[in-house]
């Protein structure tokens, strides 16, 4: 890094992904070269505006994370609470802080995979910054979305008697970052072992998750939706936090909690419950969120049509506050707000 100044590196990792046409194309009147982004919105519409950081040894290590995956899940991860609000994501801008004896090779990398997440949802990088850093690498992501006016879905509008629904496979995320934990490498397909290959799908789904932004939209258009979170913290912190806006008590039944083969399998030869994946874990992206109950297989019939799992796994509940799991047993169990917490937590998302 220490061999090219600010202006050549954003030219050297913008090059070719800036073109009048392409950024016109995209409803950007001016891109990156000024001092400020201009960019069109339709009438009618309102922006969604989120930023999501991501910091070495905090949420990502180089032993864990390739750098074109540490690019993508960067802007994976601020797409996803536009998907949060049923809006569609349309602009970025990208604040990078890097250490001077950076390789270069590993910053492109990290673009590629930047653009790489972005161009999969329409998203024009705009903008950003770049600094030199003391410690290790440090990735800010804003992106500008877009709603219909006054359609945007909220955390606190639960209401009491809905469903509580998922739209995927929890926990993976989890699981895959303690198998690299362990591994203490990045996976590559080239040459990968029985295990790799075993458990390649929850390393995906942390390295590469998806935004469920088709989903989000879906629920939107359906008008069927309520509440809707992204699970970004784990399964018993987001719930807590619509049961808290909304000022409702929310029951989560186990057997109903999707949860893949491979989780239940890892967790099997791991010796631990799948289940703390799911509730503690993290990043799996798929959105969590409630609607009425007399609606509820037609909401599933038509997210269905859109592609989309819908899996029901709770309901609203007026007779308590905060979150319950009820066993399959028949158990029930108050649930904390344990989820990731940056000021709570020892360590990291990477357990560093």
């Amino acid at each position: 890094m220490g061999t090219v100044d600010e202006f050549a590196l954003i030219r050297l990792l913008t090059g070719g992904k800036q073109s009048t046409a392409f950024q016109r194309e995209g409803g950007v009147e001016t891109g990156i070269g000024d001092d400020a982004a201009v960019v069109n919105v339709n009438p009618g519409t309102q922006l969604i505006l989120t930023c999501d950081t991501m910091t070495e040894d905090i949420h990502f290590k180089p032993v864990t994370m390739r750098s074109r995956d540490i690019g993508f899940k960067a802007m994976a991860s601020a797409v996803s609470d536009i998907a949060a609000m049923g809006g569609k994501p349309r602009f970025a801008l990208v604040a990078l802080s890097l250490p001077r004896q950076t390789p270069l090779e590993r910053v492109r990398s990290l673009y590629e995979g930047l653009y790489d997440c972005a161009n999969r949802y329409g998203v024009r990088v705009v903008g950003g910054d770049t600094t030199s850093s003391i410690g290790g690498m440090t990735v800010s992501v804003t992106v500008i979305g877009e709603t219909a006016a006054g359609q945007a879905l909220l955390r606190s509008s639960a209401k009491v008697g809905d469903v509580v629904f998922a739209t995927g496979y929890l926990g993976r995320s989890a699981a895959g970052l303690d198998w690299l934990l362990q591994r203490n490498l990045p996976l590559e397909p080239e040459g990968a072992d029985a295990e790799s290959l075993a458990y390649a799908k929850l390393v995906e789904a942390h390295c590469r998750p998806l935004p469920q932004i088709e989903a989000g939209l879906a629920l939107r258009q359906s008008g069927l939706c309520r509440a809707l979170n992204d699970v970004s913290d784990g399964l018993s912190s987001e719930a807590w936090e619509i049961a808290e806006a909304s000022g409702v008590g929310i029951d989560l039944i186990e057997e109903r909690i999707p949860i893949a083969d491979e989780l239940y399998t890892y967790a099997a030869a791991s010796g631990k419950d799948p289940l703390d994946y799911v509730l503690y874990g993290g990043e799996d992206y798929e959105l969590l969120g409630t609607a009425p109950a007399e609606h509820a297989l037609e909401l599933q019939i038509a997210l269905g049509k859109a592609g989309v799992s819908l899996h029901l796994i709770g309901y609203v509940n007026g007779e308590h506050s905060g979150v319950r799991l009820i066993r399959s047993g028949g158990e029930v169990m108050p649930l904390d707000k344990k989820g990731y917490n940056h000021f709570n937590d020892v360590g990291g998302k990477d357990g560093v």
